[in-house]
């Protein structure tokens, strides 16, 4: 009895012992449960959060990737206008060196400045026999043409434009220096213009021209009186600027820019979309995406020009004078096989298509080893542009080439008994015809 008596007592004692044991078994369990559930939990929220910056991160890289697109233009418009305020932020990918940085001088008092210089320096007015001031900014790169022919045909072009500026009393520099390693190409006049503002406060205009563009209107002169209210005169089309967005609205080979507080402003806002590397290949698609017709390639600066007048109309656009009327930039293909008509029909100081101001061979890259169009057709035309040019040079001395594509001359008068009689009759410096509209 005993025995069952210590059994049962053991029994219970160990039936008790054993439930409170399973007891605790169950409540260590549970908490342990639920600190695993805690964490798992946890770990799904922070999975879902990655999950969800890696899906914004997704529709990001596809937005950008989609920027070049012209099907996309109203998604492409809403982004450039994001991208381009921090386009500037863009780290250039190769390193840039003390001469290539910005100036950092602060030239915003510029026209107070530029007023007392010239108070101070009256052997240097910016306006010489009732004219505005003008120097005419032209160069090539520091290195010779790929092929000899091309440094031929840039020394043409120098004469040419020598002449133009002599006869018409314009100062020329001509430019073999690139004084900013990030902007190369196309983008070298930039920082050179901004230097000759600063440099010369007696010049009202600066005048860039192209190598590849020459003077086919020695007579013709630039109707500055038309541009009292405007600081950039450059040509194009209104329409194709404003209406279509075209790429080729304007033409950046030929402009006029006055030496003013807004122009240096204007090249501060246009150069950073210019050094080479990340920040000229990003802009590029921007550009591609925001103008009509432009392929994709890295930016140039005549896109950018049309890229900053149109997104920033209320800043710039007052005080830029599309020309058309007359042709600053005439294109080569259309004209040059026309100008025996011209001299048959018509006559220089018109300026237009009737006698075409300048003559500008784009795509014919002279200097280059490669051209948009052939290079036999490119130097041939050249050759009668320069000459149809000459003949009215050498029109004072008394002396026509024998052709447009003869370098050779012939005698046109014999002043050897009255030499002086035709110099007010051939003197362009002595004709000032009017150019009319």
């Amino acid at each position: 009895m005993f025995q069952d008596g210590s059994r049962s007592s053991g029994s219970g004692r160990g039936l008790s012992t054993t439930a409170v044991s399973n007891g605790g078994w169950r409540t260590r369990g549970f908490l342990r449960g639920w600190q695993i559930q805690n964490t798992l939990f946890n770990n799904i929220k922070f999975m879902i959060l990655c999950c969800f910056v890696t899906i914004l991160i997704l529709l990001g890289t596809i937005r950008v990737g989609n920027l070049g697109s012209s099907n996309a233009d109203s998604v492409n418009q809403s982004f450039i206008k994001e991208t381009i305020p921090i386009l500037a932020e863009i780290p250039s990918d190769s390193h840039s060196t003390d001469l290539a940085e910005p100036p950092k001088a602060d030239v915003s008092p510029n026209a107070t400045q530029r007023k007392v210089w010239l108070n101070q320096n009256p052997e240097f007015p910016n306006i010489v026999n009732g004219k505005a001031r003008i120097l005419l900014l032209t160069g090539s790169s520091p290195g010779p043409c790929d092929k000899p022919i091309g440094n031929y045909y840039l020394l043409k072009a120098v004469k040419n434009k020598i002449d133009y500026c002599r006869l018409h009393g314009i100062e020329i520099v001509y430019n073999m220096a690139n004084l900013d390693e990030e902007l190369s190409g196309y983008w070298t006049k930039l920082p050179m213009i901004r230097t000759l503002m600063l440099s010369h406060p007696e010049v009202e205009w600066i005048w860039w021209m192209d190598s590849d563009a020459l003077f086919t209107d020695i007579l013709f002169e630039i109707p500055l009186p038309r541009y009292e209210n405007h600081n950039l005169v450059i040509h194009g089309y209104p329409d194709l600027l404003f209406n279509q967005k075209s790429w080729v609205a304007l033409n950046t080979g030929i402009f006029l820019l006055r030496n003013c507080q807004w122009s240096l402003d204007l090249l501060d806002a246009w150069a950073p979309m210019g050094p080479k590397g990340k920040i000229r290949d990003e802009t590029g698609k921007i550009l591609t995406a925001y103008l009509k017709g432009r392929p994709a390639f890295e930016a140039d600066d005549q896109s950018a020009l049309i890229y900053l007048l149109l997104s920033q109309k209320e800043k710039w656009i007052e005080k830029v004078y599309v020309e058309n009327q007359y042709y600053l930039h005439g294109f080569w293909e259309g004209l040059v096989d026309r100008y025996e008509e011209m001299i048959e029909k018509y006559h220089p100081g018109l300026g237009d298509e009737r006698w075409p101001f300048v003559t500008h061979f784009v795509g014919c890259k002279p200097c280059g080893s490669y051209a948009d169009y052939a290079v036999d057709r490119c130097f041939k035309s050249m050759e009668r542009a320069f000459n149809f040019a000459d003949n009215q040079v050498l029109k004072l001395y008394g002396f026509s080439h024998r052709g447009l594509l003869s370098p050779k001359i012939k005698r046109i008068r014999n002043e050897t008994v009255s030499p002086l009689e035709s110099v007010d009759k051939f003197d362009i410096r002595r004709m000032h015809m009017e150019t009319k509209p």
